[in-house]
């Protein structure tokens, strides 16, 4: 990491997000600080300090993406880090597979699949430029398959949902495919499994006494990479996570 490094982290104006672009500042970074609301992203990169810039950008407006990636060629000409953060939940109420809805099954996609399709194509004339591009997707160890069908995991025991849930396995599936296009390029690309963390993402959940400065940990260590660094995995605090 050096005070050249560019990195653009989405969502990242609250939880998870926002402790990863603090981080990655810290070490040294600019950060540009992306999310929907340009008031919010703007009050959260002063807090953050001068190597934190806010960037608006909402991932489900092609617009605004290519806008924020205009901005960030204009402005630094290059990107060497890429996190896609921004991720919803959406409606759980209207996520039970027997009687799912549809529009709220289409809402978590826009966002958490192809939200991060339509960033990283963006993106991704920028990260060519850099010498060591990193791409990191923010998944959840609910998207794990192997875990979902372990009976001895307590996954298993969490309500059958139609949207969340598929959107990270699809995520996953998405990593690996850019990380075979892009492996001849040397860009990695991996999918962070950040662990149930205490943030307004998971107010449904009580209880939860990992921070999001925890669940930040193993995506800035993927976006931090050496140049022999894995490419095409999925992987939480503790190693690799199953697929």
């Amino acid at each position: 990491m050096t005070e050249t490094t560019i990195a653009l982290v989405t969502g990242a104006n609250k939880g998870i997000g926002r402790e990863v672009a603090a981080r990655l500042a810290s070490l040294g970074a600019n950060v540009l600080l992306a999310s929907r609301d340009p008031r919010r992203g703007a009050a959260a990169a002063a807090d953050l300090g001068p190597r934190v810039h806010p960037v608006t950008l909402d991932v489900t407006d092609r617009a605004s993406v290519l806008s924020a990636a205009r901005w960030i060629e204009e402005r630094f000409g290059r990107l060497d880090i890429l996190v896609n953060n921004a991720g919803i939940s959406g409606d759980l109420a209207a996520q039970s597979p027997s009687g799912a809805e549809l529009p709220a099954v289409r809402e978590v996609f826009e966002t958490n699949v192809f939200g991060v399709i339509s960033v990283t194509t963006a993106m991704l004339p920028l990260l060519a430029r850099s010498s060591a591009a990193r791409i990191v997707n923010v998944s959840s160890g609910l998207g794990s398959i192997a875990r979902m069908t372990d009976p001895e995991d307590y996954f298993t025991t969490r309500p059958p949902l139609a949207a969340y849930v598929p959107s990270k396995t699809a995520l996953n599936s998405l990593t690996v495919q850019y990380a075979k296009e892009l492996r001849s390029r040397d860009i990695l690309v991996n999918a962070a499994d950040p662990g149930p963390c205490a943030t307004d993402f998971t107010t449904a959940f009580p209880g939860l006494t990992r921070t999001a400065a925890d669940g930040a940990a193993v995506v800035v260590r993927l976006a931090t990479l050496p140049d022999d660094g894995p490419t095409g995995g999925f992987f939480d605090e503790h190693g690799p996570v199953p697929w």
